[in-house]
Formats: C-alpha cells, sequence, structure tokens
C-alpha cells in the first residue's frame, strides 16, 4: 500500500509540472473545436516539417547528433508522387537539410545508421528494398532486396551488425549480413501477420541487451512479440503482451524496458521487462487553425537522445505520422477526423522519466 502511494504521489506531482509547462505555451485550436485534453508529461512539438512534406514515419540519431526524419509519402488528401524525402534536424529544432532520396518510392519507413559502418540504412517500403543513402546529398545504392510482396518497415541490428528487417505483409523478418546483399528468412510465423486494423503485421522491432531475444510490434494485432534467439538462430515466436492498441515503432532501454508507440491511442507505453506496465507518456492535444497538430497524433517511431538512455532528463523524440486510414478504404478511428485536419506534420519531444519502483 505504502509503494502505491508513493508511486500515485509521483504521478500526480509530475503531472502537476508537466502541466505548468505546457500551459506556458498553450495551443490555439482549430476552429469550432476544442484540444481532446491537456497536455500531459512535458510534451511539446520539437520542430514542424516544412509545408509540403508528409507525414514523418522513421526518425534515428546521427553520428553528428543530428536527428533524421523520414516521410511516408501520405498527407491529408492522399499518396504523393515524387522521390523520397529524408530530412535533418539538429537538436534545437532547426531544419538543416531536405534531401530527394535518389532512385527511392514516396513511401519511406524505418532508418538508422549501421553501428559497425555508420552507413545509413533506409527502407523504401514502396520499392520494397533498403538502401543506403548518403546523408549529406541523398544519393543512394541498394543495400538489401527481398522477395514476394513485401512491406518493409522497421530494421534493427545484432551485435555482429547483422540486419534485421521487419515485412508487414508477410509475416516475415529478413536478415542479411554487415555488407548487406539479398535477405533470408531469418524467421516467419502467423504471429508476425494480422487481418487487424492499421493492417500492418511486424512492426517495430529491437533486441534485448543479452541479445538472446528479438521483440516486435504486431500493430494490427495489438500485440508485442517475443522472439527467442539461440547462437544466432530464431526460436519460436510467441505473444509477450497483448492489448497495446495499434504498436508501431519499438525501442529497448538499457534497462530491458520496452517503449512502444501506440499509434491508436497517441501514447508511448512502456512496459518492463516482464511486460508490466510501468509507464505511458503522451496524448494528443488538439489541431491548430494552421493545421498543426499539438501532442501525438498516430505516433510511429521514436527514439532517444543517445544511447545512453538513463538519467532524470533524457529526451525522446518521437514522429507523428498523423495518418488517415480512410485514404486506404477503411472504416474510420477516433483520429481519423483530426487527421484530415492536418496540414503540416510535427516532431514531439519529451523528458521520459519513469516513476519509480
Amino acid at each position: 500500500m505504502a509503494t502505491t502511494w508513493l508511486r500515485s504521489t509521483w504521478l500526480r506531482s509530475t503531472w502537476l509540472r508537466s502541466l505548468t509547462f505546457f500551459c506556458a505555451g498553450l495551443l490555439v485550436v482549430t476552429a469550432g473545436a476544442a484540444p481532446v485534453r491537456a497536455g500531459q508529461d512535458g510534451v511539446a512539438n520539437f520542430a514542424v516539417l516544412p509545408a509540403g512534406a508528409t507525414g514523418p514515419e522513421g526518425i534515428t540519431v546521427g553520428p553528428d547528433n543530428n536527428l533524421y526524419v523520414t516521410t511516408y509519402g501520405f498527407n491529408a488528401s492522399g499518396p504523393v508522387s515524387g522521390p523520397g524525402k529524408l530530412y535533418v534536424f539538429n537538436r534545437a529544432g532547426r531544419l538543416l537539410r531536405q534531401l530527394n532520396v535518389a532512385g527511392s518510392t514516396p513511401n519511406l519507413l524505418g532508418l538508422a545508421f549501421h553501428p559497425n559502418t555508420h552507413a545509413l540504412l533506409v527502407i523504401d517500403s514502396g520499392g520494397q528494398k533498403v538502401l543506403t543513402v548518403d546523408p549529406v546529398t541523398g544519393n543512394a545504392s541498394v543495400f538489401m532486396t527481398v522477395t514476394g510482396s513485401a512491406g518493409l518497415n522497421a530494421l534493427t541490428f545484432d551485435a555482429a551488425g547483422n540486419v534485421y528487417v521487419s515485412d508487414s505483409f508477410q509475416g516475415i523478418i529478413w536478415k542479411t549480413g554487415p555488407g548487406g546483399g539479398a535477405g533470408t528468412v531469418w524467421v516467419s510465423d502467423p504471429l508476425l501477420t494480422t487481418s487487424g486494423v492499421p493492417p500492418f503485421g511486424a512492426n517495430g522491432l529491437g533486441f534485448n541487451k543479452a541479445g538472446d531475444t528479438l521483440f516486435v510490434a504486431n500493430t494490427g494485432n495489438d500485440q508485442i512479440i517475443k522472439i527467442p534467439v539461440s547462437g544466432g538462430t530464431a526460436g519460436s515466436p510467441s505473444v509477450f503482451v497483448n492489448s497495446i492498441n495499434g504498436a508501431d515503432g519499438l525501442i529497448l532501454d538499457d534497462d530491458d524496458n520496452i517503449w512502444v508507440a501506440a499509434n491508436q491511442s497517441d501514447q508511448i507505453v512502456v512496459i518492463d521487462k516482464t511486460g508490466k506496465l510501468i509507464a505511458t507518456f503522451g496524448g494528443f492535444d488538439g489541431v491548430t487553425r494552421d493545421g498543426v497538430p499539438h501532442g501525438l497524433l498516430f505516433p510511429a517511431s521514436l527514439v532517444f537522445a543517445s544511447k545512453g538512455n538513463r538519467g532524470p532528463a533524457r529526451s525522446l523524440y518521437v514522429t507523428n505520422l498523423a495518418l488517415d486510414l480512410r485514404l486506404f478504404g477503411l472504416a474510420q478511428t477516433p483520429d481519423s477526423q483530426w487527421t484530415a485536419m492536418v496540414t503540416r506534420y510535427t516532431l514531439t519531444r519529451f523528458n521520459a522519466i519513469l516513476p519509480p519502483n
């Protein structure tokens, strides 16, 4: 009982501090609409993408400490044409450069710098391939190819630098070596597919510190899937947790806590290594008259400010895809009418402080 009281008191005081922080920059909402709720957890817009940009999906931190963001190629009106876009922001939220990724489709998703070579790898989902992209010029070459009607989504690495890529449509985790090439099926399982909403199966993924488990978000099934690993070989996948509404991007911190972007509840959900919920962050706070969302709106991917992700003031950066699922012929979600109002897309940042144990 004492522990419960202490946790509750800590949460209330944190919310009060966050609310005070938010009210200093109270947003102006869309005409005729009120904000869904007051700001929480100190969530604030970190950057607004330039006019004409589509919804941001992937995000990573570069060796230069800047943030690299890809866009999915959909705005409130539907798909756009042309090459995929890569945006680079500094830590103050200033746009440093905007690049066309050569030879790509508009549909760019996960990206990361290879831990060994520092090459920037970008998933071209529409092109069903992974690209190596020059982060200064946007020039690109093919790093990895796969077969079938793939829906490549997110990527991660093991300790040896091998590359693992989730395939949302075929229910596969693809693998290739540090140098790339043709992907091989590392694991394929019905638990990595979905017939749910949103219509993406295997999505965000990451290894624990020991490297003996890969966790994979299944977006349409609202699940986190656990895949045991022995000697680099995948074991049988199983459901680790249920009921994370639209589990999308996924990262692990230094304590093996799993941080998940819940794109259908506009939250970041944190579970510990046993699967117990230990925190939620965020919430949606409306859309301004200028079409700018505040708070989280269909959060897709997330990244800590640096590899060292402990401490009292670690920053978490999140992309707001703000995707209207009606564009795919699906029934509306609670966010759909809001996403249809968005004309400028955002990144958010907040101090990801976990409550005491």
